[in-house]
């Protein structure tokens, strides 16, 4: 069953997240991913996460296809204008990659490259438009293509934003675009996350909360400085006082899957380097 496939289903979904390597030498990316595609549904391959160069995700994408690994591509808005971003959905496409999570992407102010300049020729609406206008045969310019793309389109969205309104309406706006699937930001404080979900439970599209791995007191406090990530005092207390913060990053991430599995239709792992423990969390979440 392909991803596609499964999204209709009402079967828990469970993706991950990869990150390309920086440089060429791809054999950790692989081992991680060949781990990996035998615990998830499909890998996500990030854009130049962060703002940082990276070997593109569609390069990374296709070598995983050839492994049977089935991936979503993530694409952002921010490097390319209108004709680049039209060109990489129907070379996509055209390698067999047909799952795309469209997004905004980081400002490179976050990254080693601040003072780079940012395109936005379209925004995240506009490019799941453009995606689908590609699929009846045109293009953004209303030229005729020969031969059309199909496509399965996801979106983000953060359940913690604030107003969250405001991050609704944008959703809202995204499933009428044509998405088929949503992954969140992180989520570690699942009570905040009901109210997000109580609010969306309705939007005919699959939504996949993230869940990260805290790592380490020194990671958490780098996780708090980012922008809609919301810790409570409570797990942190636990990281703080832990003899072995690390296995309870584990058990934390286990146990926030567990409780959104009694609601939720899948999660979006995001272990941020320690992709290879992803069995193991969800050994202790009780999926596999």
């Amino acid at each position: 069953m392909t991803f596609k496939e499964k999204l209709k289903t009402k079967e828990f979904i469970v993706t991950a997240e990869l990150f390309p390597p920086k440089g060429v030498n791809i054999d950790a990316f692989l081992k991680k991913a060949d781990i990996l595609a035998q615990v998830v549904d499909a890998i996500n391959v990030t854009d130049n996460q962060r703002a940082s160069m990276r070997v593109g995700s569609l390069a990374m994408c296709r070598l995983l296809r050839d492994r049977g690994i089935e991936t979503i591509m993530q694409m952002t808005c921010r490097d390319r204008n209108r004709i680049a971003l039209q060109s990489d959905l129907l070379s996509a496409n055209v390698l067999g990659l047909n799952n795309i999570l469209i997004l905004s992407g980081d400002h490179p102010n976050v990254g080693e490259y601040a003072g780079t300049k940012t395109v936005y020729d379209l925004d995240t609406i506009q490019l799941i438009k453009t995606a689908r206008l590609l699929e009846t045969g045109v293009d953004f310019a209303g030229k005729k293509l020969n031969g059309s793309p199909k496509f399965c389109l996801g979106a983000v969205a953060n359940p913690t934003a604030a107003p969250i309104d405001l991050q609704i309406l944008m959703l809202e706006k995204k499933v009428e675009s044509g998405i088929e699937f949503v992954q969140t930001q992180t989520v570690f404080d699942v009570i905040q996350y009901r109210e997000f979900f109580e609010k969306t439970k309705n939007l005919k599209v699959r939504i996949l909360p993230g869940v990260s791995v805290i790592k380490s007191v020194a990671f958490m406090d780098f996780l708090k400085k980012l922008p809609g990530v919301n810790i409570p005092q409570a797990i942190q207390e636990r990281i703080i006082s832990a003899e072995d913060p690390f296995q309870e990053g584990l058990n934390i991430c286990a146990e926030t899957i567990k409780e959104l599995k009694a609601f939720t239709s899948g999660v979006h792992i995001m272990a941020i380097g320690i992709e290879e423990y992803i069995p193991e969390i969800l050994k202790r979440s009780e999926l596999i």
